[in-house]
């Protein structure tokens, strides 16, 4: 469809705006310039961005506490989670001057298929899903390789336990074959006390972000671990039983209550699903960490994995160390890649 065409009266309001905002933007810098050089602005200090609302954060300072600040104009790109410098103002306000290189970006395309910054230094990436609505390995797959691509280490956390059989049934024994690849497994509840104890223990003194599908329990997760924020719960539908998003605002939010000290987590529905359309086929293939060993290892170079004489990874297959649902779910993720249309 062609884009439509806009008018001259249009166009001249749309101009008109872009200055109007080019024009505020570089006064504010102007102001900043001179309270600056007047010394109007306290010492340079870190802080930490627990919240983006356009040209302006909210910082959190050395004692925690939330302080709005503005940005100086030649700070662009910034993200819940930066690590900042900044000053003082008067009435509790306060400018960025500069950011600290981070330790980790997390990225998600946005709408034109570009990656986009969402959220910074970040240790681990909690992949939430729950016995209820039932989970399926290849979506669990999916935000496996998406975690991977971010070099951001990911956690398994089945929510809902208190819903298992006994035995665990096929949800345990899937549970044990990715810890037997070496990912983390967190189980929680949140029907009784002691349900959130291994959870807190892993949040410990890491920041960290919840992804996974809607009615898996994250929003309950976060409410229960942050008692004293004001949080909107999404309610399982009873019909559906498909959740809904509530989350609307990423923000950084600090736990230094019972046992978890100093541990953070940042919420923001531009976290919560991962895309896969923005990798490639080798970016996929590296996703699955078992297949690393034999990576490279093909008779023809150019080998895709499908029916190819000596290809390494059907041949580790056939050898029982790779295992055939991972495979299948590895070749499943790719041909979705290229369907028509795919996101």
């Amino acid at each position: 469809m062609s884009k439509r065409k806009l008018s001259r009266q249009q166009r001249w309001r749309v101009e008109k705006i872009q200055a109007e905002r080019a024009n505020r933007a570089q006064k504010r810098e102007t102001d900043d310039s001179e309270k600056l050089a007047a010394g109007e602005y306290g010492a340079e200090q870190p802080g930490r961005v627990m919240a983006h609302f356009g040209r302006t954060l909210e910082v959190r300072d050395s004692n925690g506490a939330p302080v709005r600040c503005h940005l100086r104009a030649n700070l662009e790109g910034l993200v819940t989670g930066d690590r900042v410098i900044w000053r003082a103002g008067q009435e509790g306000s306060g400018v960025v001057v500069a950011r600290e290189e981070p330790d980790s970006v997390l990225k998600r395309p946005d709408a034109r298929g570009l990656l986009k910054p969402v959220a910074a230094n970040i240790d681990q990436i909690l992949i939430v899903f729950a016995v209820e609505p039932a989970p399926h390995p290849n979506l669990i797959d999916r935000y496996l390789v998406a975690a991977e691509a971010t070099g951001i280490a990911p956690v398994l956390v089945l929510n809902k336990t208190d819903l298992l059989p006994d035995d665990g049934g096929e949800l345990g024994a899937l549970l044990e074959r990715y810890a037997g690849l070496g990912y983390p497994v967190v189980r929680t509840t949140t029907a009784n006390d002691a349900g959130l104890t291994a959870l807190r223990e892993q949040l410990n003194g890491r920041t960290s972000v919840f992804v996974g599908q809607s009615g898996v329990g994250k929003s309950s997760l976060i409410d229960l671990l942050l008692p004293k924020e004001s949080l909107r719960i999404g309610a399982l539908s009873e019909d559906s039983r498909k959740g809904t998003h509530t989350t609307t605002t990423a923000r950084l939010y600090t736990m230094n209550v019972d046992e978890v000290e100093n541990g953070e987590l940042i919420d923001s529905p531009g976290i919560r699903e991962f895309g896969l359309v923005h990798l490639t086929e080798q970016e996929v293939t590296e996703g699955f960490i078992e297949f690393h060993p034999f990576i490279g290892h093909c008779r023809f170079r150019d080998c895709r994995h499908r029916q190819e004489p000596g290809c390494a990874l059907l041949g580790a297959v056939e050898a029982g160390k790779i295992h055939p649902e991972r495979f299948s779910s590895y070749r499943r993720i790719l041909d979705s890649l290229s369907a028509p249309g795919a996101q």
